[in-house]
C-alpha cells in the first residue's frame, strides 16, 4: 500500500489557476507562490462582500486517541464528495504546525486519497505565514527588551512581562529559560520563555481579523506587560504594532491549494485547539462562503475544544452561522475509550466499544444543544466488523443523529457519497443557533458554563495564581470577552487519563490570560502546556530528501 507522500506525489496536481476558475477567481486576483500555490487577493476580498453566502458545514470529532480519528482526511473527502455531487465546494483549512509534522502527530493535510496537495509544501514552509507570524511575535518582544534597556520610559515591571517568544517547532528546552545574561550591554536579565508559534496571540489575531486595519489594531491591543504602578503596556504603547502588520501584509492573505481531485482548498492559519481556539482564519471561511456553495471546514480536536470554541468565539466574534455540523467517529477510538489498549484495536470487541460509545453520546448532545443538525462521519478502517459498526448505527439512532459509514481514505470521493447526501440534507434543515453562554456573564460564569455545559463537569476550582490574575483581568474592560478553555484534548474532564464519559469531576483553573487583541481570555486548565516537546522517537527521524528534492518521510 502507498503511503500518504507517495499517493500525493503521485497525483495529477494541476495548476493553481485552474482550481483558481473553478471558484471564478480570475489571474489578476492570484498571487502565485510557484506553479501550484498562490495567495488570493484583497481585491478579491473586497469584490466577493456583497455575494450572497454558500452554506458553511463544520468538521468536528470524538475526543481523539493514539488511534486516530481522521478529522482533515473525513474534511477533505466530505468536500471532494460534494463536488462530485455536482456541488459548487471549497474546504478551507489550518496550516499545519512544523512542531507535529516532525513530532508525534505527523502533517495536517489529510490521507490516503483524500489530501490537499502539494502536501510536502503544506507541511513544511508552504507560503510563509507561520514565519511571519513568528517574526512578528518576536519583534514585539525585541522591542519590548530594548525599550527596557533604553531607559525604560513607560516604567515596565521586568516580573510582570506577559508576552513570550515563539518558535514553531517542539522544545522543551526553551520553556522556561533566563535572558539578558553576560552584562549590561547584553540587555536587562530575568525570567522568559517560548511558547510555539500556533499557541502565540498574534496567530489568533491573524486569524481572527477582518482586514488589515483590524489587524494593525488588534496587534496594537497586544497586553505585553504591567507598569511598576500595575497600570497595563499594550503593543501600541512601544510602537511595535505598525512594523509587526507590515510583517504580516502578505500572511493574512489566504492560500489556495487543491485536493487530490481538484477541489478547491483555501488553507489560512493554524492555531491548535487544546492551547487556542483552533479555527481557520475568518477571512478563509468568509471567502469560501462568496465563492462557493458549499464550504467544508473544521476545527481541531474534539468538539468539545475545536467546535465549542468555533461557535463561542469566531462564530460570536465574526457573524458565522453552519448549516451542518459533522462529528468523526470510528470504532477503534471507541473502543480505545472503552479500555482496549492500542495494540488490541484491530480485533473486534463489543462490549468495549458500547462502554467507550458514551463518549460520542456527549458530543452529539452538544451539537445538538448549539442548534445545529449533526451527522456522524463513522471513519471506517479496514479492520472494523459490520458488528461494530452496528453498534454505533445504532447508537446514532438512539439520540436521533443521522449517520454514513465513511471510506474516503481509500476510496477518495466515491468513499463518501452517503455522507455527502446525508450533509445536503442536514443543511437544508431549519436550525436554531445557540451560545453556551452570553456576552454579559461575568468571566467566572463563562468557565462554569463551558465546563458543566460541554465538559459535563460538576463545578471549577481556581488557584490562588488563577484568583490573582482573574483580579488584573477584571480591573480591565474585559467583561464582554468569551473564554478561550486551554485543556487536553484526550479526555472531557482536565485528565487526559480519563476516557469515555467522566462523571463527578471539577475542572482546576491553575492560570489566566488576556488576549486582548485577540479578544478572548485563555482558560489553563490541567498540565496543559503552550510549548510541546518532542517525543523520544520524533517522526523528524524518518524524513529525509534525497539528491533530486523528492521529500520521503512525511505523514
Amino acid at each position: 500500500m502507498l503511503t500518504d507522500i507517495e499517493i500525493a506525489q503521485q497525483a495529477d496536481i494541476r495548476p493553481v489557476g485552474e482550481i483558481a476558475k473553478k471558484l471564478g477567481i480570475s489571474e489578476d486576483d492570484l498571487e502565485y507562490y510557484g506553479k501550484y500555490k498562490a495567495k488570493l487577493s484583497e481585491s478579491l476580498i473586497r469584490e466577493t462582500a456583497d455575494k450572497d453566502d454558500g452554506k458553511l458545514i463544520l468538521v468536528t470529532a470524538i475526543n481523539p486517541t493514539p488511534a486516530g480519528e481522521g478529522k482533515t482526511t473525513v474534511s477533505v473527502g466530505l468536500a471532494d464528495s460534494l463536488s462530485a455531487a455536482g456541488k459548487k465546494t471549497a474546504v478551507c483549512l489550518r496550516e499545519p504546525s512544523l512542531g507535529p509534522v516532525f513530532g508525534i502527530k505527523g502533517g495536517a493535510a489529510g490521507g490516503g486519497y483524500s489530501q490537499v496537495i502539494p502536501m510536502e509544501d503544506i507541511n513544511l514552509h508552504f507560503t510563509g505565514d507561520m514565519h511571519a507570524i513568528t517574526a512578528a511575535n518576536n519583534l514585539c518582544c525585541a522591542m519590548l527588551d530594548n525599550h527596557i534597556q533604553q531607559g525604560n520610559a513607560l516604567k515596565i515591571d521586568v516580573k510582570r512581562i506577559l508576552i513570550k517568544h515563539c518558535l514553531d517547532m517542539n522544545d522543551r528546552e526553551l520553556r522556561n529559560i533566563v535572558a539578558g545574561l553576560g552584562g549590561r550591554m547584553n540587555g536587562v536579565p530575568r525570567e522568559d520563555g517560548f511558547i510555539i508559534t500556533v499557541a502565540s496571540e498574534v496567530m489568533a489575531i491573524l486569524c481572527l481579523a477582518s482586514d488589515i486595519d483590524d489587524l494593525k489594531e488588534r496587534l496594537g491591543n497586544i497586553l505585553v506587560a504591567y507598569n511598576t504602578d500595575g497600570q497595563p503596556v499594550y503593543a501600541k504603547d512601544i510602537k511595535a504594532n505598525g512594523a509587526m502588520t507590515a510583517l504580516l501584509k502578505d500572511a493574512v492573505k489566504p492560500n489556495l491549494v487543491q485536493t487530490l481531485e481538484g477541489t478547491p482548498a483555501i488553507v489560512h492559519g493554524g492555531p491548535f485547539a487544546n492551547i487556542a481556539h483552533g479555527c481557520n482564519s475568518v477571512r478563509a471561511t468568509k471567502l469560501g462562503l462568496k465563492l462557493a456553495d458549499y464550504v467544508v471546514t473544521e476545527a481541531g480536536f474534539g468538539s468539545d475544544l475545536g467546535a465549542e470554541k468555533f461557535f463561542d468565539i469566531k462564530c460570536r466574534k465574526s457573524g458565522l452561522r453552519p448549516s451542518a455540523v459533522v462529528i468523526v467517529a470510528t470504532v477503534r477510538a471507541l473502543k480505545y475509550n472503552g479500555g482496549v489498549p492500542r495494540a488490541e484495536l484491530g480485533s473486534e470487541n463489543i462490549e468495549a466499544l458500547k462502554k467507550g460509545i458514551v463518549n460520542l453520546g456527549v458530543h452529539i448532545e452538544n451539537m445538538q444543544n448549539f442548534g445545529v443538525p449533526a451527522v456522524v462521519a463513522i471513519n471506517r478502517f479496514a479492520a472494523d466488523t459490520e458488528a461494530e459498526l452496528k453498534v454505533i448505527e445504532d447508537y446514532c439512532t438512539q439520540l436521533g443523529a443521522d449517520f454514513a459509514v465513511a471510506e474516503m481514505f481509500l476510496r477518495g470521493s466515491n468513499g463518501g457519497q452517503d455522507l455527502a447526501s446525508k450533509v445536503i440534507a442536514a443543511a437544508e434543515k431549519p436550525s436554531q443557533f445557540n451560545l453556551t453562554y452570553e456576552d454579559d456573564l461575568s468571566i467566572k460564569d463563562k468557565i462554569l458554563a463551558v465546563a458543566q455545559k460541554i465538559y459535563r463537569a460538576d463545578g471549577v476550582n481556581y488557584t490562588s495564581q488563577a484568583l490573582k490574575a482573574l483580579a488584573d483581568i477584571e480591573r480591565l474592560d474585559t467583561k464582554n470577552l468569551p473564554v478561550c478553555v486551554a485543556k487536553t484534548q484526550y479526555s472531557l474532564s482536565d485528565d487526559p487519563a480519563v476516557l469515555g464519559r467522566p462523571e463527578g469531576f471539577n475542572i482546576t483553573v491553575r492560570d489566566i490570560r488576556l488576549s486582548n487583541g485577540a479578544g478572548f481570555i485563555v482558560v489553563y486548565t490541567g498540565d496543559i502546556m503552550t510549548m510541546p516537546g518532542l517525543p523520544k522517537a520524533p517522526a523528524a527521524e524518518k524524513i529525509d530528501v534525497d539528491s533530486s528534492g523528492k521529500i520521503t518521510g512525511l505523514f
